[in-house]
C-alpha cells in the first residue's frame, strides 16, 4: 500500500484504478453534524437531554453504543435477527477483524483458511498475530469448496485444526467474485462437518444490484458465521465505524457460558477501549434518518458505481474485441456490482510495470500479485472502479489497452 500511495503521489495526473475507495461526490459535514444531532434526539426521547449529549462525550461502554440501531438494521436489511448484545462496534471493520482473530485463535495449532487472492487487511491482521494462514484456490465464482474440504483434511492430518475461514462472499476484493447460493449453502455445510467458523466480510453486497445474494448470517441456522461490518462504503468512511455480530455460546471450562461477543468485547477493552461515541451518534443518525435501509441510502452510490463498471467493461469489450482476447492474452471477469475486477495481461504485472504504466500511459493499477498468498497473480491486475466517473474510467482503459498492445508489438 505504501508502494501504491508513492506511486499516485508521483503521478497525480494519471488515472488511478487502484484505490479501493467510496465515490466522494456527496459526502456533507452538515449531513455528519445533523446526523449525531438526531441521534442525541433519539437516545433523549422521554429523558434527560444534557444526559445524551454527556454519554457521547465520554467513555463508553466497551461494546458501542448503537449495537441495538445496528440490530435493526440487520433485521430489516439482510433478514438476520440477533440480540443488540451479540454486537461489538468497531473502530471500522479492520479492528473488527483484528478482534475476532485474537480472540478465537488460541493455539498455536489452529488455522485461518483464506482465498487464495485476500483483503490484505486479514491476512496483514494474521501476521501481526502471528496465525498460521492456509490459502485455498479460487474459482471465477469465490473459494474452490472441493479445496477447501483437501486443506481441512490436511491440515488434521499434521495435527492442526481449521479455526477459522475468511470469506468475502459479495463483489469480493480483490476479485469481484461473489459466492452462488448454492456454494454459500456448501460454506455453512463445511463449517458444520468440520467444525470450523465462518468471517463473514462483505462490504460490498448492497452494490451487487437490487436482489443480492443472501448473506451467509441470514442462511446460517447453526450459528457458524461471525458476520464484520462496515459502514465505510455506506455511510462515510471517516466515522471509522464498523461492526461484528458473534452470538455464538462459549463454554468456559468452569461451566459458565457466555456469548462470544462478550469475549471480543474483553480483548477490545484492551486495545481501544471502546468506539469513539460522536462517531457512533453519527452513524446511529445516518441509520435513523434512512429508515434502517441501506438501499435507499446508497442508491445514488450504487447508482454511479454501476455506471462505472459498466463503461469499464463497454470500453474493455472494445479495445479487446471477442475474437483478438486470446491471441492478446486477455481476459477479464464480469463482477454483478461492487468495486473490482481482475484484469488477464500479456506480461508480468508486478512493480515495473505498473511503474511503467504510470510513467509512460499515465493509467495506475494494482498487481494482484499483492494480494496472493498462493504465489498467484503474477498476470493480473485489479482494477477499482469505485473513485472513478465514467468518463475518467474509460479513459484509463484506453491507456491500459495501448500499454498492452505496445508490449505485444516490442
Amino acid at each position: 500500500m505504501t508502494f501504491l500511495n508513492e506511486v499516485t503521489e508521483r503521478f497525480p495526473d494519471a488515472v488511478s484504478f487502484a484505490p479501493g475507495r467510496p465515490y466522494d461526490a456527496e459526502f456533507s459535514l452538515d449531513d455528519v453534524l445533523a446526523d449525531v444531532r438526531a441521534y442525541v434526539a433519539h437516545r433523549a426521547a422521554g429523558d434527560d437531554p444534557g444526559a445524551a449529549e454527556r454519554s457521547l462525550l465520554q467513555y463508553g461502554p466497551t461494546g458501542g453504543l448503537v449495537g441495538d440501531l445496528i440490530a435493526r438494521l440487520l433485521a430489516s436489511s439482510e433478514d438476520v435477527h440477533v440480540p443488540p448484545e451479540s454486537i461489538v462496534v468497531s473502530v471500522g471493520a479492520q479492528e473488527a477483524l483484528l478482534l475476532a482473530l485474537r480472540t478465537l485463535f488460541a493455539s498455536r495449532d489452529d488455522v485461518l483458511v483464506v482465498p487464495g487472492s485476500c483483503y490484505v487487511g486479514v491476512s496483514g491482521a494474521a501476521r501481526l498475530l502471528d496465525l498460521t494462514v492456509r490459502p485455498v484456490r479460487e474459482t471465477a465464482d469465490g473459494i474452490d469448496l472441493g479445496e477447501l474440504d483437501r486443506v481441512v483434511h490436511a491440515e488434521r492430518t499434521a495435527g492442526r485444526r481449521v479455526r477459522a475461514c475468511y470469506v468475502v462472499p459479495d463483489a469480493a476484493n480483490p476479485s469481484g467474485a461473489t459466492l452462488s447460493r448454492a456454494d454459500r449453502v456448501a460454506l455453512l455445510s463445511a463449517a458444520r462437518r468440520h467444525d470450523f467458523l465462518i468471517l463473514e466480510d462483505s462490504p460490498y453486497r448492497v452494490f451487487t444490484g437490487p436482489d443480492p445474494m443472501p448473506s451467509l448470517k441470514s442462511l446460517d441456522t447453526g450459528r457458524r458465521v461471525v458476520q464484520i461490518g462496515s459502514f465505510a462504503k455506506t455511510a462515510y468512511p471517516g466515522l471509522r465505524v464498523g461492526y461484528l455480530v458473534a452470538d455464538q455460546t462459549v463454554r468456559h471450562p468452569d461451566g459458565r457460558r457466555t456469548m462470544l461477543a462478550t469475549e471480543i468485547a474483553k480483548v477490545r477493552s484492551m486495545v481501544t477501549c471502546n468506539a469513539p461515541g460522536l462517531t457512533q451518534a453519527a452513524l446511529g443518525g445516518f441509520l435513523l434518518r434512512h429508515d434502517f435501509r441501506l438501499d435507499k441510502a446508497t442508491a445514488t452510490a450504487a447508482a454511479h458505481y454501476r455506471q462505472t463498471l459498466d463503461e469499464v467493461l463497454r470500453t474493455l469489450d472494445e479495445c479487446f474485441p471477442a475474437g483478438e482476447r486470446e491471441r492478446l492474452g486477455v481476459g477479464w471477469n464480469v463482477p454483478d456490482g461492487g468495486f473490482f475486477l481482475r484484469l488477464r495481461v500479456p506480461f508480468r504485472a508486478d512493480e515495473a510495470a505498473l511503474q511503467r504504466s504510470a510513467t509512460e500511459y499515465g493509467v495506475i493499477w494494482t498487481p494482484m500479485a499483492f494480494f496472493a498468498l498462493d504465489g498467484g497473480g503474477r498476470d493480473e491486475i485489479r482494477l477499482s472502479c469505485s473513485a472513478l466517473d465514467p468518463a475518467r474510467a474509460r479513459d484509463g482503459i484506453q491507456r491500459l489497452a495501448r500499454m498492452v498492445r505496445d508490449h505485444l508489438q516490442s
